[in-house]
């Protein structure tokens, strides 16, 4: 008997695409990979997917619309930026690599330019100039991104350390500081033996840094104003 094909669609390589980047990363991604995971040819994906680009600009317009569909922040433009903010971190933790991809792609893709427009539309009343307001929505952007990403490079480094040597190297690294001059470490030795390094990629932290993005672009507002 000949042996029945798996059927596949896109939402089910989608799908498959997530599990995969989740288990193994976006560094060993491939389509061969995914193939093999599906239970298919590799060139049965380029039916539906042109290229692993192509397949990567889907995975980012499906983390663009469940950053639209659950955000429903209202008010001003600070509450605004701040829903948008809290919001985007979120449904970037539950897609594995998600910002990577979101870095990676361009916006080409429907969800993606609506995501886009609804950032500016969050800063649309302010008597910023269209450049400032682009700008603002890259810099908001940017901070959530690569907060996102450092949580999660060092999740990663954290359970590498502990599968090759079975805990972590804290006394190593207290040795180390030890050996060098106050003037060369002094205060981020301090730092380092109370603790504060732990507060990295806490709910605080990451409040906080929003906090300064969102003090600057009002005292921008406040300048501008002030000079008309």
């Amino acid at each position: 008997m000949k042996k029945k094909q798996p059927q596949i669609s896109e939402d089910k390589i989608l799908e498959a695409s997530w599990e995969l980047l989740g288990e193994e990363g976006i560094e060993k991604f491939s389509m061969r990979r995914l193939a093999d995971r599906l239970g298919i040819q590799a060139p049965s994906l380029y039916w539906y997917f042109k290229s692993k680009q192509n397949l990567y600009q889907r995975l980012a317009n499906q983390v663009s619309k469940m950053i639209l569909e659950e955000f429903h922040s209202e008010g001003g433009w600070k509450e605004q930026l701040t829903g948008l903010a809290v919001t985007m971190r979120s449904v970037l933790y539950r897609y594995p690599c998600s910002t990577q991809l979101m870095m990676m792609t361009l916006p080409h893709e429907p969800d993606i330019i609506r995501f886009t427009n609804r950032m500016l539309l969050c800063v649309e009343s302010t008597p910023l100039e269209q450049e400032q307001k682009m700008q603002v929505v890259t810099t908001l952007v940017n901070y959530v991104s690569y907060f996102v990403l450092d949580d999660y490079q060092h999740e990663r480094n954290v359970s590498a350390i502990l599968k090759d040597q079975g805990a972590l190297p804290g006394e190593e690294m207290i040795h180390l500081l030890n050996s060098m001059s106050e003037t060369e470490v002094g205060l981020f030795r301090r730092m380092f033996t109370n603790g504060l390094f732990e507060l990295m990629g806490t709910d605080g932290a990451f409040e906080f840094g929003l906090k300064l993005i969102l003090l600057g672009v009002e005292q921008v507002i406040k300048e501008q104003e002030s000079s008309m």
